[in-house]
């Protein structure tokens, strides 16, 4: 199996993507890749049992991706063996009512993970500088300030949400919030594959909106708001990686094991150590418990 090079899939902006995969099969197997992931999500279960213990530390993973990208699935297979209660899964949907009440990342803000814990988010506060863009009416039900029409959206105003997003993430990143963020390209043949499929498989059906249509439509426009975006919000605290998506069992492989070995860096999250006077009665402890009947 080839060796993953996780740097080679984080953003450093400049990029295009154009020029970046969209696939990868690893040199290996469906069966090789798939016992490689078993191995490797062990292990996350295992660190994130750890960063529970160690308490001072959370961690924030954030997918996007077109529709099809296998978001839904990653998420399953790449965390199915961490503790039920240590991974807490956001989707995010159209704003509630509540929701719009507030600014755009509130909804965000309170859905972070408490410290020992993974939070994923399935789309992410990206939605206000992806499906947005694209839809610009959308920003008017917002009621922001000074945002009467369309006509008031310039280009200052994504600029500010793009900074806006950086100090939202510098902020946490800052206080204990470890930041992964993954953009799954899948190619435009791709999705018209898994589309069909979608529509071909009746058990299927209901995965599938005549919305997807409307939007594939709109593909090129995405792209270039997802490569804005991603430029523009790539930092050493939240780096972007873009995973090609076309092979699932590669991407879910690949985006494990940039998790993994990312975490391990952290020298200091362990199990803390039980004080002095604990550790020297554990016998007369074990005795006692040993005794009952």
């Amino acid at each position: 199996m080839k060796k993953i090079d996780i740097d080679a899939y984080k953003i450093v902006p400049d990029i295009k993507l154009a020029d970046l995969k969209t696939s990868e099969n690893l040199d290996s197997t469906d069966k090789e890749l798939k016992k490689k992931l078993e191995k490797l999500r062990e292990d996350l279960g295992d660190f994130q049992n750890k960063l529970y213990a160690h308490g001072k530390y959370a961690v924030l993973i954030c997918f996007q991706g077109m529709d099809t990208a296998g978001k839904d699935s990653l998420i399953r297979e790449v965390f199915k063996d961490c503790n039920v209660r240590g991974v807490v899964v956001h989707s995010f949907k159209v704003p509630t009512e509540l929701e719009l009440d507030h600014d755009y990342i509130w909804r965000h803000y309170i859905a972070l993970p408490p410290k020992g814990k993974f939070g994923v988010f399935n789309r992410t506060h990206y939605e206000n500088v992806l499906v947005t863009k694209v839809h610009p009416e959308y920003i008017l039900i917002e009621n922001i300030p000074n945002i009467n029409s369309v006509a008031d959206i310039d280009e200052q105003f994504w600029e500010k949400r793009y900074e806006q997003i950086n100090n939202f993430e510098r902020h946490i990143s800052e206080n204990g919030t470890l930041i992964f963020k993954f953009f799954l390209n899948i190619s435009k043949e791709e999705q018209r594959q898994r589309l069909l499929r979608r529509l071909r498989l009746q058990e299927k059906n209901w995965k599938f909106s005549p919305g997807d249509i409307k939007e594939r439509n709109l593909w090129d426009n995405y792209q270039q708001c997802y490569e804005e975006a991603i430029n523009k919000t790539s930092r050493p605290n939240a780096p972007w990686h873009v995973i090609p998506a076309d092979n699932k069992r590669a991407s879910r492989l690949i985006v494990a094991t940039i998790l993994l070995e990312s975490l391990k860096k952290y020298k200091d999250i362990k199990e803390p150590e039980l004080d002095d006077e604990i550790k020297a009665n554990i016998e007369i402890y074990k005795s006692k418990l040993e005794k009952e009947k």
